[in-house]
C-alpha cells in the first residue's frame, strides 16, 4: 500500500494511541492517506528482565499488546489494511477511554492481563464491524514472524533505542521518527501547527532528538485524567517508566 503516513503501534501505548489520535486529525485536516501497521513492545523487549526494569504491571500489559497485534494481522491478512484504521480506534476506544471501575477489585496487572483475552477483543471486533472468529489468533503464535518483520521494519527507521509510535512520512524516502510524545491532544489548527514543525524539525540533515524526561500522564480518561484536564508530570528513564535500581 502507498501511503503518505506509515504509523507503527502497539495497542497498549497510551503515547501512540493518543499520537495516532493527532494523526488523524491532520489526516483529515490534509487528506493524507495512513497505513496502519504493527510494533510490539513485547518483541523489542524481549531480552528485558521485566522485574527488575519495569513497574510489575508492564510484562502483562506488553504481552497483551502481542496478542492484540496477531488479531489485527490475522484482520489485515482476511479483511485487508483498510480494516486496521477501525481496529486500532476500537482497541483504543476500549482501553483508554472509559475511567477505571471503582467498583472492578482487580490490581493494574490483572486489568492490562485481561486485554489479551476473547471476553475483551470480542466487543471490540464486533464495534470495528469484523468478525468475532478472529480473536482465535489471540493464541495463534504463527502471526509473531509477520509482527517481528514489521516491528524490525520500523526500529530500521529510527534505530532500537525507542518505543511507540514510529511515524514514516512520504515513505519510502521520507522521514522517520520515534514519536512525537505527546500528552494533549491540540485542536484543530494546532494539530496542523504541531505536524509541520514536527516534519520540519525531522527532515533538517543531521538531527537526532530533542526531549526531557519529564511527561505528563496523557488526557486518556483510563489513566484518570480527564479531557481538558493536565496530568500529573512523571519522570521516565531511558524512554520508559522503569523502575529506579
Amino acid at each position: 500500500m502507498d501511503a503518505d503516513i506509515n504509523f507503527y503501534f502497539d495497542p497498549v501505548c497510551p503515547f501512540a494511541w493518543m499520537t495516532s489520535k493527532w494523526v488523524r486529525q491532520v489526516q483529515a485536516r490534509r487528506e493524507y492517506t495512513v497505513d496502519w501497521r504493527f510494533i510490539s513492545l513485547r518483541q523489542i523487549n524481549a531480552n528485558v528482565d521485566y522485574d527488575a526494569q519495569f513497574p510489575p504491571e508492564y510484562e502483562a500489559g506488553h504481552t497483551a499488546g502481542l496478542r492484540l497485534l496477531r488479531v489485527a494481522a490475522r484482520a489485515r491478512a482476511e479483511h485487508g489494511r483498510e480494516s486496521i484504521a477501525r481496529l486500532y480506534e476500537a482497541f483504543g476506544t476500549y482501553i483508554f477511554e472509559a475511567a477505571p471501575d471503582p467498583a472492578d477489585g482487580r490490581a493494574e496487572g490483572e486489568v492490562r492481563e485481561r486485554r489479551g483475552t476473547r471476553e475483551f477483543v470480542e466487543p471490540i471486533l464486533a464495534q470495528a464491524g469484523l468478525p468475532l472468529a478472529l480473536a482465535d489468533a489471540l493464541d495463534d503464535d504463527s502471526w509473531d514472524s509477520e509482527i517481528r518483520q514489521e516491528t524490525d521494519e520500523a526500529l530500521a527507521l529510527t534505530g532500537k533505542d525507542v518505543g511507540t509510535p514510529i511515524i514514516h512520512f512520504e515513505p519510502p524516502a521520507g522521514v522517520a521518527f520515534f514519536g512525537p510524545v505527546i500528552s494533549r491532544l491540540p485542536d484543530e489548527q494546532e494539530a496542523a501547527e504541531l505536524w509541520d514543525h514536527v516534519v520540519g524539525l525531522a527532515r533538517f540533515p543531521g538531527f537526532a532528538e530533542l526531549k526531557p524526561s519529564l511527561r505528563e500522564r496523557p488526557q486518556l480518561p483510563a489513566l484518570g485524567v480527564a479531557s481538558g484536564a493536565v496530568g500529573q508530570q512523571e519522570d521516565w528513564h531511558g524512554g520508559s517508566r522503569r523502575q529506579k535500581k
